[in-house]
Order: structure tokens, then sequence, then C-alpha cells
């Protein structure tokens, strides 16, 4: 069961990531989570420091124009931890062009008052896709 609740736990990370719903994709992880990206020089300690970045790139003409994901695995690490990893393929806005990204994916949930929550999220690029 609880296999099932992380995988729809992500699923809706990823929907709202792909729909650019900035309300429901940051309201998956918990204020305290983290997030270290492939495209940023440095470790984002707190989802607040992750809405000010997405915030500056919006600035600069960012927009998620869609997202898939495949292969995904749900690892229970604890009845209360569970790591789930996925490939995305993500179609991004910037400015006037569209840029497609192949990436690898790591989000670390746990269950907090009967919901899980991404504490941790890791992006990497993927060597195997072509964009």
């Amino acid at each position: 069961m609880s296999e099932r609740e992380v995988l729809r736990a992500a699923a809706d990370v990823v929907a709202a990531f792909g729909a650019h719903d900035t309300a429901s994709y940051f309201g998956g992880f918990a204020p305290e989570a983290t997030f270290i990206f492939h495209n940023h020089d440095s470790v984002l300690s707190s989802r607040s420091d992750y809405e000010t970045l997405w915030a500056s790139w919006e600035s600069e003409g960012f927009h998620v124009r869609g997202c898939q994901s495949t292969e995904q695995a749900v690892t229970m690490a604890s009845e209360t931890v569970a790591i789930f990893t996925h490939t995305v393929r993500t179609q991004l806005a910037d400015g006037d062009d569209t840029v497609t990204s192949g990436e690898r994916e790591t989000i670390v949930f746990v269950l907090r008052d009967g919901r899980w929550l991404g504490v941790h999220e890791h992006l990497s690029l993927d060597p195997t896709i072509s964009a």
C-alpha cells in the first residue's frame, strides 16, 4: 500500500511540474526540503530557496510546457521513508524557444501526518537520452 501511495505522491508532483502549477508542485515538498540540480551551482537548502530561484527563472522567460516520467521505481527505506527514482523528459520554454532535456531524478519522501512529502530532490542529466 505505501509504495502505491508514494507513486501517487510522485505522480502528483510530476503532473504539477509538467503543468507549471507552482502551488501544487511546491506543495508536494516539505518546507525543509533540499534540492540539488545539475544546472545550478549550489545546493538549495529549503523549499523557499527553490521557490526564489524558480521565480528568478520565470522572470527570464522560464515556463514548463510538459514533463513525461518513465522508469518509476520506489524503494521503501522504512514505513515512513521512501526513495522514488525515475527518468524524465521535460519541455521548457526558455524565452521564445522550447528546450527539451532528459534527466534522471531521485526524490526522497517522508510520511508526515498521513501525507508523503518530498524532503530531498536530486536531478542529473541522463546521458542515454538525447534532447
